[in-house]
């Protein structure tokens, strides 16, 4: 197993985890403690957590067959820090209720789509 491929599939497990984790923690303690709106904003950054990390996973699965794109890692790493950004800003937003956080939201959200689109790129550029 080469290494991008390595990285990407212990990068994007470590996440799926964590989005799990988080969302059973929202089930379990924050629905009790949050108003529905705030809950209903976490769990959209455990939903995008948890799809993202699965797309981490599958760069690392195409990487391995193409371990030396330079566009897969890219995707990877911009798909990370749409988590960060995205989901992150998501948790600490409900969670903190300073609402200027959502500001970095969208950042988020376009780096997912950057990240799917150099995945494309990715895999049209090596057929």
């Amino acid at each position: 197993m080469n290494t991008i491929s390595k990285l990407f599939l212990i990068t994007g497990s470590i996440n799926a985890f964590l989005a799990v984790s988080l969302g059973a923690f929202a089930a379990h303690y924050l629905k009790s403690r949050l108003t529905p709106d705030m809950l209903s904003v976490f769990n959209t950054g455990v939903h995008y957590h948890g799809y993202h990390a699965l797309g981490i996973i599958l760069i690392g699965i195409i990487a391995l067959w193409f371990p030396g794109s330079i566009y897969l890692k890219w995707a990877g790493a911009i798909m990370l820090v749409g988590i960060i950004l995205f989901s992150g800003s998501l948790y600490a937003l409900s969670i903190s209720g300073i609402r200027v956080l959502g500001v970095i939201t969208p950042v988020g959200g376009l780096a997912f789509l950057a990240s799917w689109v150099l995945l494309v790129f990715a895999v049209a550029k090596a057929a």
